[in-house]
């Protein structure tokens, strides 16, 4: 009996950490083999809303007009990748190489885009509203048509001297 109602507790007090979204949990969802099997179909072409892309390389690739909200898709490679329109709102983007990417009118809302590299990336049309931007690298980037984008986010962030903003924001130096 005593057992059991041990049981209960720790389920009890372990059942919001297993209903967590990807974005607010760093471990990984799947095995590595589903990593695998969802890699080759995004791959291919295909969304993947809620899918666990940790460390996907999509690096040049075309992945305009898909749907990764709610993904995680932490360190993964995404440099000189077009990914114009796609959804990544909610998706845990950290630690995520954007080196030189196309995010034209991409839903980056509430993503997780902490310690994320976004050098000369091109965002124009792209929605930011509410995005986490902690530790990014702006430097280069074209952020100047960005929708929703905040001082208080681009004060966690860092960029340089070639970085484009909407007029009277500002982002410390890196």
């Amino acid at each position: 009996m005593k057992r059991a109602a041990l049981f209960v507790c720790l389920f009890a007090l372990a059942g919001p950490a297993l209903a967590q979204a990807p974005a607010d949990t760093g471990g990984p969802i799947g095995s590595q083999a589903e990593r695998d099997v969802i890699a080759g179909r995004v791959g291919t072409g295909a969304s993947c809303p809620r899918c666990d892309l940790f460390q996907i390389d999509l690096s040049y690739q075309d992945i305009a007009n898909r749907d990764f909200s709610g993904s995680r898709v932490r360190q993964a490679d995404l440099s000189l990748a077009t990914a114009d329109r796609a959804d990544f709102r909610a998706a845990n983007l950290s630690l995520t190489n954007f080196f030189g990417a196309r995010l034209t009118g991409a839903n980056l809302t509430d993503a997780n885009l902490s310690g994320a590299t976004l050098v000369g990336a091109y965002l124009g049309g792209a929605r930011v509203s509410g995005a986490i931007l902690r530790g990014a690298n702006l430097s280069g980037a074209e952020l100047d048509g960005a929708v929703g984008l905040t001082q208080s986010q681009l004060s966690e962030a860092c960029g340089d001297a070639t970085t484009t903003l909407p007029a009277g924001l500002t982002v410390p130096a890196c």
